[in-house]
């Protein structure tokens, strides 16, 4: 009897221990609150730039498209590719034999209209003096009136022709409008040409070549960024490695609409003193909206930056933390109060470029904003450390 009263002593005094130990067990691995290590920043000064990204096209500035306006064979070509030419230098020449021709025709078309303008003149004259003291009848006269004025719009006719002719016979003889450089010929010796309402093109001749403009496509969301005078950097695939400079010249209001995809032509004015640029290149164009070389910067997710809510109640248990969600026009950062606390303040922003942001007022350079936040108690529990084993009952 008293063997068992003793084992059961010993069963209970053991059950007791055992409940103690996960009691104990318990208590050592019961979170009794996260604790929170935060992720800074320091506010530096330094060069912020805001831009829009644009592709085009490279073209001279004056391209003039050089035509005829007479049909005809291609006699002669005195300018050739990529020659420097003057404004008035002949280009080319058409065979006149046709145009001479018409312009014969035409004189002697004038000649005898002329001559029956003579004729029909003095007949007027001769009658005239007759008719005033009535000594012909008025049907006479009105005959000889009739053919005077008749062989006078005969004569000016005759001579609009021939003017013509005379003009296109000059046409045959193809001049540079401009001063420049040929950039494409698209004819040959010996070619029939004809001109119609859409005149046929002989030349390309671009004004300056050390002066180009790069006519780009911006999205709609982009332009209303875009401003006259605006710093531009490009690139060309011809030279990955070079960056070109150029400004902003016009900002087109005529919509392109591609596939329901709205862009407006904006043109870019780009020295080339090398001449390296040519026209045609495909060029790939970063428009600086906006650039400040001493601004006050953080991260973007600076101010995007927001406590949990356990911590922000932990903030309120302790004293005013304020509302979580700032005003649409109020932007607000946290600042490192100490290595365990963090507070709240209002700034003024300025440029935004998605990854750095402009701080106006409401920070100084070398303060620790707050960018991130982790619950270290947490981590720990989801990954216990090496060698630790958590007691199993």
């Amino acid at each position: 009897m008293i063997q068992m009263m003793r084992r059961s002593f010993v069963i209970l005094i053991s059950v007791l221990a055992l409940t103690a130990l996960v009691i104990l067990s318990f208590s050592l691995f019961e979170r009794k609150g996260p604790e929170y290590r935060f992720e800074t920043t320091t506010v530096e000064k330094g060069r912020i730039t805001s831009v829009v990204t644009a592709t085009g096209t490279i073209q001279a500035i004056t391209t003039v498209n050089v035509g005829t306006q007479v049909s005809g064979i291609i006699q002669h070509i005195y300018a050739d590719f990529n020659d420097r030419v003057k404004k008035g230098q002949v280009l080319a020449r058409l065979d006149e034999t046709a145009l001479l021709a018409q312009v014969d025709q035409s004189q002697a078309a004038v000649d005898q209209a002329r001559a029956q303008y003579e004729y029909q003149k003095s007949t007027y004259d001769r009658l005239k003096p007759l008719y005033d003291k009535n000594l012909i009848a008025q049907a006479d006269y009105d005959q000889a009136v009739y053919n005077f004025e008749n062989s006078k719009a005969s004569l000016s006719s005759a001579q609009s022709a021939l003017d013509r002719a005379k003009v296109n016979l000059a046409y045959a003889t193809i001049y540079s409008p401009i001063d420049g450089v040929v950039l494409n010929r698209a004819v040959e010796e010996g070619q029939t040409v004809a001109s119609s309402f859409n005149t046929p093109t002989l030349f390309s001749i671009a004004n300056d070549l050390t002066q180009m403009e790069v006519q780009t496509s911006v999205d709609e969301a982009d332009i209303g960024k875009v401003r006259n005078g605006q710093k531009v950097e490009f690139t060309v695939d011809a030279y990955p490695d070079l960056k070109f400079d150029a400004v902003v010249s016009q900002v087109r209001l005529q919509p392109v609409t591609t596939n329901n995809v709205v862009t407006y032509i904006v043109i870019l004015r780009a020295p080339n003193p090398d001449k390296k640029l040519m026209p045609g290149m495909t060029a790939s164009a970063a428009i600086y909206v906006a650039d400040k070389p001493d601004a006050l910067i953080v991260p973007g997710k600076a101010t995007r930056f927001r406590p949990d809510q356990a911590y922000l109640k932990k903030m309120a248990g302790s004293g005013p933390a304020g509302p979580d969600r700032p005003s649409e026009d109020q932007k607000f950062v946290w600042v490192e109060t100490d290595s365990t606390s963090i507070h709240r303040i209002p700034v003024r922003t300025g440029i935004d470029n998605g990854t750095n942001v402009e701080i106006l007022s409401g920070l100084t350079q070398g303060e620790k904003v707050v960018v991130g936040m982790v619950d270290t108690k947490a981590r720990q529990q989801k990954q216990p450390a090496k060698g630790r084993r958590p007691f199993i009952l």
